[in-house]
């Protein structure tokens, strides 16, 4: 059996404020590749060269990945505001319509930080544009230095910095074999209200939402708030999430 192919969304990105580029983070790529075992491919965030049907006839599984952008307030019904720029409205088309494509053909798909958010929004859900101005919440955006840059060693900026507790008996605690997580910590935004078909599976300490699944998904359908593509060839939790998405993506392609 030849090895599965998953589709890792793209980002927008401009080079030398020119150039326009779609672009995916090499840790994703990697992830999928040496840890869930397939290959993977890329594809544009961008609807008018996306044909989602055609997409899924391709490929056996699917990872939105997390980005700098925001997913647009108007998908969920709120004003939007400069200071939770930028937004990348092509991929929120592409992705909205997407996570809900690849639950109902079961197709795997794993939503990892914005693809988390995107999976939410795609069933009814909505957003809070910066999670730590709710009261009570800490502030999960990425470290920085004092004078406001981001820090400059990848090891403190992935660090673990909280506990997730999981669902005793969900599909986390299961795969991962504990009911309490420790995780890292890098988004402005996140969930306020779940989707209908949103089944809340690990919270923070401070109350964010951290792990969902989908309600009778056919297939494997999960997201993570946290950056599950930060080194699961070492960090065993997110070396777990990624074999569990790979044997997901063998058993629908022994199934087809």
């Amino acid at each position: 059996m030849r090895r599965p192919v998953v589709g890792v969304i793209g980002n927008a990105h401009r080079i030398e404020n020119r150039f326009t580029v779609q672009m995916v983070g090499e840790r994703n790529l990697r992830a999928v590749a040496e840890v869930s075992g397939a290959v993977p491919l890329m594809f544009a965030g961008t609807p008018e060269i996306t044909d989602i049907a055609a997409l899924l006839d391709v490929v056996d599984g699917v990872v939105l990945t997390g980005a700098r952008a925001n997913v647009h307030p108007t998908r969920f019904n709120t004003e939007p505001c400069a200071a939770h720029e930028p937004y990348d409205m092509h991929r929120d088309d592409v992705a909205l319509a997407l996570s809900e494509a690849c639950v109902a053909r079961g197709v795997p798909i794993f939503g990892i930080c914005r693809g988390l958010q995107e999976m939410n929004v795609a069933f009814g859900g909505s957003l809070h544009p910066e999670i730590r101005e709710i009261p009570g919440r800490m502030n999960h955006r990425m470290p920085r230095l004092e004078n406001g840059e981001i820090h400059p060693d990848p090891k403190v900026v992935f660090a673990d910095r909280h506990d997730v507790t999981l669902t005793p008996g969900g599909a986390f605690a299961t795969i991962l074999g504990r009911e309490s997580i420790r995780v890292n910590s890098l988004h402005g935004q996140g969930i306020l209200q779940p989707g209908k078909r949103v089944v809340i599976e690990g919270i923070a300490e401070d109350g964010t939402i951290e792990a969902i699944r989908i309600a009778d998904a056919p297939g494997f359908a999960l997201g993570v708030q946290w950056h599950a593509e930060y080194d699961p060839q070492r960090n065993p939790i997110n070396r777990a999430l990624f074999e569990a998405f790979g044997d997901a993506l063998r058993e629908r392609r022994r199934a087809a």
